[in-house]
């Protein structure tokens, strides 16, 4: 991955995670941010990420 897709993937998943943030239990961003880029680095579509990610962290794994 270059740099310039990993910034745009990073800036994409800090807007998602801003609105994930108010509800979430306590988790450390990284988490949620590394499940969001691996999605979209996969192919899945930012709601498909932001719902993988979600799982993730919340799954605490």
């Amino acid at each position: 991955m270059d740099i310039d897709k990993l910034t745009a993937l990073l800036r994409e998943a800090e807007e998602h995670h801003g609105e994930y943030e108010p509800t979430a239990p306590p988790h450390h961003w990284s988490t949620w941010y590394a499940g969001y880029i691996v999605a979209r680095e996969e192919g899945k579509s930012a709601e498909q990420a932001v719902e993988a990610a979600t799982r993730r962290t919340e799954a605490g794994t």
